[in-house]
Parts: structure tokens; sequence; C-alpha cells
């Protein structure tokens, strides 16, 4: 017998029995149910003393039998389709008079179902039936609408399939208008949490605003919760959650994104409440760095982060994805899909792990080279879209322009250039740091962070433009001390020209450095000057050759 969901202590096993026989019934697509199926329904309800609910797809097969209200039947699993319907339906008993509760209607909302029925029982028959549906976003009338109670066979020759129609070709209608004026982003609802940050909480918000831009979503609703401690199923609650379901069916949102970490089972707990697609702030950070990969060595150090995230969450569904093993003397089930899958990402992660771990010994060859060559190395640190890309064109006038989006570098970038008065030097150019950067990506990304740990001198480069510049100046040297870098710091204030001048006073009052617009160019001849002071303080000498300005030829 298929399961019954609700409560069932109590029933006799024959009425299980019938109960577990409606699965067997079916409901042509275009119609919402069937007499013989209402005349049952109520002859069981009455027998069960108990209301009960049926969920039906759209095709109009049987998918599950509760005993109880709408809210006992399981949530059905589909796709992620934004503004439409979910393609199911619920037909439910009441015993006695009365419309569709308030539950029942929510239960409708949150889950997007295509519609809800309410039957009637009086004296073991059907009676009154009751039915609503889900209505556009932005219409004159409510979330949904209901339509005056009728008699039960009224709806039997109703044209259910031609409404049901109209309203997805009306839903989808409105969603390619807001494609159009958004263009391809998918559109995004952001959930900040407040655990008593103050206005930190707010910074990370717009942060996170700036992370989903750069993966090219688009926000169409912010929300920051004050939670002094995170609810162990929804992090938010139920009752903020459902508040956000809403929000998304009206702006025609498909997907949360979280600027915290969810566990495991919290991600699972709000994908099932609200049939959106949810995100945390690491599978945000690391889908970025998916899309900026571009040599094998970042392909492989992303995959690698990606996988070693992926391996707590995965989830398994117990013996019914068991498979059996063969051969002489096999017993049990044999590995489950579950095993099956995190054996194959083991293997894989080890299998990156050393494709890694060849490329940091080619560098480190090609380290030892430049050391042998006595060429001072200069590397390039700062928080994630700070400028450091466009600093090192401007000090080796070669290379790209920066993008203005976080994490456009994946990969050390190394660069001839020429100090005058001093003469040559390599540039390399790192990834950028975030706060509270997933361990994962630290970890993934080692062999680049060693180009670090080779430097003469590290240029530690702040965005005097950005809210919040000292707060990203003091993220980025903790991540370094912790790390263990032991090489001179030199800061450089960069974006000068977009920043407020008070602000930018204030950096140089607090952590000196140069000041410069990498951008236009400004005060880029100070800074060399400066860091060519640095290196001979540093025991590396100017080479013979640069008093008379004579750059190496080829």
């Amino acid at each position: 017998m298929n399961k019954l969901y609700g409560n069932v202590q109590g029933l006799k096993p024959s009425l299980k029995k019938k109960l577990g026989n409606l699965y067997r019934r079916r409901v042509p697509a275009d119609r919402l149910y069937t007499a013989e199926l209402a005349r049952t329904l109520a002859e069981l309800s009455e027998e069960a003393g108990r209301p009960l609910s049926l969920l039906l797809a759209r095709n109009g097969q049987m998918r599950a039998v509760a005993v109880g209200d709408a809210a006992e039947l399981p949530v059905p699993e589909h796709a992620y389709l934004e503004s439409r319907l979910s393609g199911y339906r619920i037909v439910h008993t009441h015993l006695g008079p009365g419309g569709l509760s308030a539950p029942d209607l929510s239960t409708l909302f949150l889950h997007r179902y295509d519609s809800i029925v309410a039957l009637e029982v009086e004296e073991g028959r059907p009676a009154l039936a009751h039915l609503a549906h889900l209505v556009p976003p932005h219409a004159e009338e409510e979330d949904w609408h209901v339509y005056p109670a009728r008699p039960w066979d009224r709806y039997l020759t109703w044209d259910y399939g031609t409404v049901l129609a109209a309203l997805e070709e009306e839903l989808a209608r409105q969603a390619d208008l807001r494609e159009l004026e958004d263009g391809a982003g998918e559109r995004v609802i952001l959930v900040g949490v407040d655990e008593g940050q103050g206005p930190g909480a707010e910074l990370r918000l717009d942060e996170l605003a700036e992370l989903a831009r750069t993966t090219g979503g688009v926000v169409v609703h912010r929300e920051l919760v004050y939670r002094p401690s995170l609810d162990p199923r929804y992090a938010i609650g139920r009752g903020k959650l459902d508040e956000l379901t809403q929000v998304a069916y009206h702006e025609n949102a498909g997907t949360l994104i979280f600027g915290i970490d969810l566990t495991p089972a919290q991600a699972g707990a709000i994908e099932q409440a609200t049939q959106l697609k949810v995100l945390d702030r690491t599978q945000l950070i690391l889908d970025i760095f998916a899309r900026h990969a571009r040599t094998p060595q970042a392909e492989a150090q992303v995959e690698l982060a990606q996988l070693r995230y992926l391996l707590p969450r995965l989830v398994g569904k117990g013996k019914e994805l068991s498979r059996l093993g063969g051969g002489i003397g096999t017993r049990g089930p044999g590995e489950t899909k579950l095993e099956v899958d995190r054996r194959r990402i083991n293997e894989r992660i080890h299998r990156l792990k050393r494709e890694i771990e060849r490329i940091a010994k080619q560098r480190r060859e090609a380290r030892k080279a430049r050391k042998r060559n006595r060429v001072p190395v200069v590397a390039i640190v700062g928080y994630t879209n700070a400028g450091k890309t466009t600093l090192l064109r401007a000090l080796t006038r070669k290379g790209d322009d920066g993008e203005n989006k976080l994490f456009a570098t994946l990969r050390p970038l190394t660069r001839r250039g020429y100090l005058p008065g001093y003469g040559e030097v390599l540039f390399t150019d790192t990834v950028g740091f975030i706060r509270d950067m997933p361990p994962a990506l630290l970890t993934a990304f080692r062999a680049t962070l060693e180009e670090l740990f080779e430097a003469d001198l590290v240029l530690h480069v702040v965005d005097a433009s950005a809210e919040g510049a000292l707060d990203h100046h003091r993220v980025v040297e903790d991540l370094l001390q912790e790390m263990g870098l032991e090489a001179p710091t030199l800061v450089v204030i960069n974006k000068a020209d977009r920043a407020d001048p008070f602000d930018r006073m204030q950096l140089e009052e607090q952590l000196g450095g140069a000041v410069v617009s990498a951008l236009k160019g400004t005060g880029v001849e100070a800074l060399q000057s400066r860091i060519a002071r640095s290196l001979v303080a540093r025991g590396r000498p100017a080479q013979p050759w640069a008093q008379y300005d004579l750059r190496p030829m080829g």
C-alpha cells in the first residue's frame, strides 16, 4: 500500500486499505475532480471522522493521500518555476459547513499550487464545494481568487484546464516583461542577518548585493533580519520566511540568497518551505570563482573548493537507493547511492590535490629561477575589487584593464616592470580577499597565495572610495597575519579620484602609505619611488645600470 500521511493512528486496517486504494484513482487533466472521487472521499472522511486531503498532479495522477487538512500533505519536489505554478492541486474535505480557511489559502499561496478545493461533507455525502486559485501578482484582487460556494456537482463540468492555461499564460507574460526590464539576469532576494553587528550588518548586506551583481543577479528586494540567535531549522524563523515567499511571488524572484552560511539542514528546510532556490554566502562566492576561473590552475582550485563544500551536504534517501553488489558471497544491500557519491567525490578531491600540487611545484621552480636572476618581487594584495589589477597595469604599463567586479582575478599574474633609478621588478597580482573568507577557498588557493611568501615587498591596496575601507584594511591584515606573512607591507590608497576628500585624508592619517589613482595614473611615479626605497631598505640594492635609466633590451 502507498504511504498515508498525517494522523493515521486509530484507523482500522480496512479503512487504511481503502485510503491506500485512492492512489489508483485518476482525474482528467481538464477537470478538478470526478463524481466518483468526490463521493468516495466524502464517504471515507465520514467513516474516519477526520478531514482527508489529496494531492493531484496536473495530469490527474494521485501523488499523496493525507488524513487531516491540506497542511498534512507533503510538499512536492519540483523544478524552480519562479512565478509559475507548481503543477499540483489539492482536493480535501471539511466535516461540516465552512469555506476555505486561512491555513488553506496560506498553503495554496506558499507552495504555489494550481488550486485548492474544499468539499463540505454532510452525512457521508459531498455538499457545497469551495474553490480558490492564485492570481497574477499586482492584480487588483488578493493573491488568490476565491469563488462563491457552489453545489459540488456544478464543478464536474467546469473547464478547469482552460482557466489554468489562461492563468499560466498571464504569469508567463508578466515574467517575460520582467525579463525585458532586467535583461537575462536572475531575479534574487537578499537576506542579511544582524546578529548584533549593528551598522556592520548593513555593510555586509551591501557587499552581498555586490556579490550577487557580479554573478549577474538582479536584486529585487533586500531584507535585514535581526536575530540574536539563529533558528535551528529556518535560520530566520518560519514567519519571516513566509513573508519573503510572498515578496518572491510579487517580484517574480526565483532565488533567496543568505548573507550567512547555512547548515545543510537549514538550506534543505528553507528550500522545502519556499520552493525557491536557496544559496548562502559561501555558495555565492564559489559561483563567482567558477565563473571567473579561466586557467587550468584556477579551475582545479575552484572545483576542489566546491567539492569540499558539497561533500558534507550530500543527502541520501536510505536503502531505496542501495544497489546490490555482484559476485559470490555478497551480503547486505551493498553501497548506497549516497556512499557511491561520497566515494567518487573523495577520489576526485585526491586527483585535484595532486594536480594543484603539481602546478604549485612548477611555480616554485619558476620562483627559484627568479631568485637566481636576483629580480625583486613585489606582491599586490587587497580586498576584492580594490583595484589591484588596474594598479598592476599602471606599474608595468601592460596588461588588460581591471573589471569592476568582485574576484575578477583568480590566478597569480606576474608581469615585469621598471622602477626609474632602480631597475627591473616583478609585480605579482593575487586573488582578492573578503571578510569571512570561506576556509575551503583559502585552502584551495594555497598555491596562489604562496606567491606572497616569496615577495620582497607587499603592496596592500585599499579602495579609498569604498564604504568601510578601514574595515577592509583590517580584514586583509588579519588574514595576512593568520597566514604568517613576514614580508614588509606598503599601503597604497587607491581610487583617490573617486573618494570623498575627508575620507581620503582620514585614511592617510590612519594608514599612511601612498595615495594614487591607478585608473588615471596620478601618484604612480611617487609610488614607484617609495617601492624602490623600500626595496633598498630591504637589502635589494638598485641595479648598476639603473642610474643611467637604461632598460634591458628585448
